[in-house]
């Protein structure tokens, strides 16, 4: 792959994780029926270590938190070079921030999610969400 090809993909990488974050967080604070919409039909979540697979088990799953504000702190994004979703444009992105459950306190969090490219949709292939957690060495 040419460095120039290889520059083309990261761009659209932190182009696209920009646009889907904004999208995913809006409806995850303020649309979360519609959450179903951004994973595969297979795709998985694991939240704080309990995994759940499928987008309907998805869906049931946030349908089921308290409500939620998220403010990011830091995304990341690079392309999945040799993809093995199908050979279809796949990219990882790595995000963390804030979320206040329930007007409670704001706690850390950390969220990488792997989305390809589904038409002209971007769907969620792997997402994996952990609170940040103060731990004693």
């Amino acid at each position: 792959m040419e460095q120039q090809d290889l520059k083309a993909k990261i761009e659209q990488a932190c182009h696209t994780a920009e646009a889907f974050t904004k999208l995913y967080y809006e409806s995850v604070d303020k649309r979360r029926h519609q959450m179903s919409r951004y994973y595969l039909d297979t795709g998985v979540l694991v939240w704080n270590g309990n995994g759940t697979v499928g987008k309907d088990l998805i869906q049931k799953f946030f349908e089921g938190l308290p409500p939620s504000e998220h403010t990011l702190t830091s995304l990341d994004a690079q392309p999945v070079l040799d993809s093995a979703v199908a050979n279809q444009l796949t990219f990882l992105i790595l995000v963390c921030g804030f979320v206040k459950f329930q007007e409670k306190v704001s706690r850390p969090f950390q969220q990488n999610f792997m989305i390809t490219a589904q038409g002209d949709k971007w769907k969620i292939v792997s997402d994996c969400f952990r609170l940040q957690e103060s731990i004693s060495i």
